[in-house]
């Protein structure tokens, strides 16, 4: 079908009033409602074009008025009509919404138990409505938008994260003004992180059985407004001041070099199915928006929310387009991780299809040239799983990732072959034509889950304070409690507990690809066991900002280990290494190469390493023209005894960084080649090699080295570092 001009659609502001257009193509009327200050209705008739869309120009009104659809047409559930003009609709393009639901009053389009009985009770006063909003200008941008490759992304709640920080002022805590604080912004700038990626910030609603509870949904995974950012975390008001609110944050964390990244919902909407409520598109009209099955009666459900936006149809796929144009373009937004993505490449007959024209549409439009595209590459109907299928200028998260690596650090593998798999980018679902590691979004937690530190404290979930008797949230969660199921005052236990973390996180931060935190994570924010936290909008979720030192210590060493990935290239790979031979300036092969595996005996892994299934020490090396690292991992209870490689990997080892205590690693941090050294169970270290920068120091290293003894002990080896202290090393730049 030809497009029409969407840019009427809206509610826009004129030299005389305020311009509004709806799509409504199969009504027979439509009337817009306003909203006068003591909640009084007058009601116009709009005119209808040939082009399906429905207008009208009001004189004498602007910015801040309220407003919504009647739209008139028939019902007839059995052919996806459910039409009803007793229904006071929302605006699918109203820039900001205000007002709530009454889950007691007359929300559904049908009677009480009867889905296919029309209800003639008004909706008006028990329904959130439309708010006009004047253009202004958009924030600042952010001085230059980030490769991926150089992208550490921090995912958090908004609401949560400063909820209860002592140094926001308490009027604007769990707000966009809270999150524009310059405490938050120095303490995102400090850690290191380059882009927030906040839940879902467009205007969400809770869904019926979860305000029957008595509970909200805290996670806004129920998206009502395409276009509105979340009135809730507007302090001021919510009558438009949400968006003038949301534009402020942006800009603090522009203004820091910290881009700003949505979790975004098109892959449902909180009218949840037919026996839901009605608050929008379904009665604009149900069969255009939304997927249905081939009865033409129920909502085709691919998402496990109730229904499903049917992004087949133009139009519903250009109110998609229309939505993320406008967040980059007046909101300032620097990408987009998309819910459930596979129900938005889904074509007529709901098959998935990898060259759907929403991915054809963001890969022609140069508004998202350098935006950051990520998809949650599954949803839950057939086919849904497509990570890895994605293609050129789309990352994806990596269940694959997150599922080995916890399962690598409690112990539950067979060997290293998948953890070098993981590390190197994950080149068996992502090394494809167009695409490089970052396509990789790697992670070990998110919102959805266990937290960092509860993944090291339970064994199962306790998902109680959610009202379902424990039976919601997954039962797979590739845990371990290390002896004890929950918090303890065991000081063995505690400090094993953040050890691990460290493990985890060094390993998602090190791996190739791009490394995504979840907030708090970094100080052992604690979620006592819920691993389906999505209701709880309660301490239990909000981050707790009392952090104790020994916490506060792993905070540090993970910043620590941001900025040593942000220093050095060569640990964060643009591009897939494939054991390729590394060439000096003048084009000389240094006889090293740009990813190889370490066995901690012979040097390179060899196949009998491969395939040891009780393995768990590997070596990760990585290399360019001028500098290298040699990164451990040794998920074992027991130290590994390990042998430094020699030339032509390298001819001094510097510890940098690791997980361990200090006191279970050489005092004297610079190591020379072949040394034995013993790596600490479960830990990680990362040591810088030195190496030749030419092939003539390659030679002259070499024959100096063949002259050199080997150190055969502790004792040898500690003779050895006392000679090299006094003596100055060369730094390898």
């Amino acid at each position: 079908m030809q497009i029409p001009d969407t840019s009427t659609l809206g509610a826009h502001v004129t030299d005389r009033g305020v311009a509004f257009g709806l799509w409504a193509p199969r009504a027979t009327k439509v009337e817009l409602a306003l909203i006068g200050a003591r909640n009084e209705q007058h009601n116009h008739d709009m005119q209808r074009g040939d082009d399906g869309i429905w207008s009208v120009e009001v004189d004498g009104i602007g910015a801040g008025q309220q407003y919504g659809f009647r739209v008139h047409g028939p019902w007839d559930p059995s052919d996806g009509s459910r039409f009803n003009p007793a229904r006071l609709l929302l605006d699918p393009y109203a820039r900001a919404i205000v007002g709530g639901i009454d889950f007691r009053g007359p929300i559904l389009d049908h009677v009480t138990g009867d889905p296919f009985t029309i209800s003639t009770e008004d909706s008006f006063g028990a329904v959130p409505v439309s708010v006009v909003v004047a253009d202004t200008a958009p924030p600042t941008p952010v001085a230059k938008r980030r490769p991926m490759s150089e992208t550490v992304i921090y995912e958090t709640h908004l609401r949560g994260f400063t909820k209860l920080h002592p140094e926001v002022p308490e009027h604007l805590r769990g707000s966009y003004l809270g999150m524009a604080d310059p405490a938050v912004i120095a303490y995102l700038v400090d850690l290191g992180v380059t882009a927030v990626e906040f839940l879902p910030l467009q205007h969400f609603v809770s869904e019926p059985f979860i305000a029957n509870k008595g509970l909200r949904n805290y996670w806004g995974y129920n998206t009502l407004g395409f276009f509105a950012p979340h009135a809730a975390y507007a302090p001021r008001g919510t009558v438009g001041n949400q968006v003038a609110d949301f534009k402020t944050m942006v800009s603090a964390l522009h203004e820091a070099g910290i881009e700003v990244l949505l979790d975004v919902v098109y892959n449902h909407t909180g009218e949840g199915g037919h026996e839901g409520p009605t608050l929008s598109m379904r009665g604009i009209d149900h069969d255009a928006y939304y997927r249905l099955t081939n009865d033409r009666r129920d909502d085709y459900d691919v998402t496990g929310c109730g229904n499903s936006v049917n992004t087949a149809h133009p139009m519903v796929l250009q109110l998609v387009l229309d939505s993320l144009r406008y967040w980059v373009t007046e909101m300032g937004v620097d990408g987009f991780r998309f819910d459930l993505a596979t129900t938005l490449i889904r074509d007529w007959h709901h098959h998935v299809d990898q060259n759907h024209p929403f991915k054809q549409a963001i890969a022609d439009d140069p508004v998202f040239r350098d935006v950051k595209i990520i998809a949650e590459p599954w949803d839950i109907g057939p086919y849904g799983y497509q990570v890895g299928a994605w293609g050129p200028g789309w990352s994806e998260w990596n269940d694959r990732f997150r599922d080995h690596v916890r399962d690598y650090w409690r112990g539950s593998v067979h060997g290293v072959q998948e953890l070098a798999t993981r590390l190197a980018g994950s080149p068996d679902l992502f090394d494809r034509p167009g695409r490089t590691p970052q396509a990789s979004v790697n992670f070990v937690t998110a919102h959805d889950g266990f937290t960092m530190r509860d993944l090291v404290s339970y064994d199962v979930k306790h998902n109680l304070a959610n009202g379902e008797a424990n039976r919601d949230g997954t039962d797979n969660n590739h845990s371990w409690n290390h002896g004890w199921e929950g918090d303890t005052s065991d000081p063995l236990i505690t400090a094993i507990r953040r050890r691990q973390v460290l493990n985890l996180m060094a390993t998602q931060i090190l791996a190739a690809g791009t490394p995504m935190l979840t907030a708090g994570d970094e100080f052992g924010r604690t979620q006592k066991g819920n691993n389906n936290a999505y209701c709880q909008d309660s301490p239990l979720s909000w981050v707790d900002w009392t952090i104790p030192d020994q916490w506060r210590d792993v905070r540090d060493r993970v910043a620590a280990l941001i900025a040593l990935r942000r220093d050095h290239e060569v640990l964060r790979l643009d591009e897939f290494a494939h054991h390729t031979e590394v060439l000096g300036e003048g084009g000389e092969n240094l006889q090293r190469v740009d990813l190889t595996w370490m066995d901690g005996a012979s040097g390179q892994m060899g196949e009998d390493a491969w395939h040891d299934g009780s393995r768990r020490l590997l070596g990760m090396y990585v290399s360019d023209e001028k500098e290298a690292f040699l990164t451990w991992f040794n998920s074992a209870s027991e130290p590994a005894p390990a042998t430094l490689p020699g030339l032509p990997w390298g001819h001094g080892f510097e510890i940098v960084w690791h997980s361990a205590d200090d006191d279970e690693l050489p005092i004297q941090k610079t190591l020379p080649a072949r040394a034995p050294l013993t790596i600490p169970g479960r830990s990680v270290v990362v040591m810088r090699v030195l190496v030749p920068q030419s092939s003539e120091e390659l030679l002259r290293l070499q024959g100096e080295a063949a002259a050199a003894p080997v150190p055969q002990s502790s004792e040898e080896l500690l003779r050895v570092q006392e000679e090299a202290a006094a003596a100055p090393v060369p730094s390898g730049d």
